[in-house]
Order: C-alpha cells, then structure tokens, then sequence
C-alpha cells in the first residue's frame, strides 16, 4: 500500500499537470482562435456527439462547469455564431443548444490546435498516474 505522502505527492503531481495543461490550452487557443478552453471543450462535446440537439442538462452532467458557467459559455459562442439555442417545444423549460456551420468549421481548425497542446503535455502522463 502506498503511503499517505507518495499518495498526496501524485495527487500534487497530477494537480499540477492539469493546471499547466489547461492554462496553455486557454492561452493558445485564444490566441489562435479567440475561443477559452471552456468554449472549446463545449463545442468539442457537442460536435463529437451524436445528437443533432443537445439539452443544456445533459452537456452540463458531461462537463466540469457548472448549469450558470455552461450557460454563460454557450452566450458567448451564440455571440459569436457557433452555436445557436433554442426552448424545447415539449419542456419550455428546457434548453437546447445546436452548433452551426461557422462552429464546425472553428472546431475543426481549433481543435488541431487543441492536439497540439495535449500531445506537448502529457507524453509524460502515464508516469503521473502509473
């Protein structure tokens, strides 16, 4: 069993990985395509799925943001014409959120990017949590 100090140690050690990770995804990708890492982690989520129409719920339950950060998130990309919402017909109360042809075409360019900064970083992963 390994002890209590190598066991915070990894947990630092990961910490710190995620940390460097996410802020040269947020500086490069804003950078190169104006967009945060949240904005590009939603449009990822959404334009990997299967769904044409995605419930703001079930995107929120997938994603380390929050309903309130999500929804900020998905205002920013309608803002900038990559995503489009609307109220679902059934639930007034529900969401959906629908990326468009100008966010596919972003995603598809920022998400090289995206590989790029991963494949810098995390060649050393498997040793972190090996």
């Amino acid at each position: 069993m390994e002890s209590n100090a190598a066991l915070v140690g990894r947990w630092r050690s990961l910490s710190t990985c995620y940390n460097t990770v996410a802020c040269d995804l947020d500086r490069t990708l804003h950078e190169a395509h104006g967009l945060t890492m949240s904005e590009f982690e939603t449009l990822d989520r959404l334009v990997e799925s299967d769904c044409e129409k995605h419930r703001m719920q079930e995107i929120a339950a997938e994603m380390y943001l929050s309903q309130s950060a999500l929804s900020r998130t998905v205002a920013r990309l309608e803002k900038q014409g990559l995503v489009q919402r609307g109220l679902c017909e059934s639930d007034r109360r529900g969401v959906f959120v629908v990326v468009t042809e100008a966010g596919r075409q972003c995603h598809a360019k920022a998400r090289k990017t995206h590989l790029e900064v991963l494949a810098k970083h995390l060649a050393a992963v498997p040793e972190l949590v090996g």
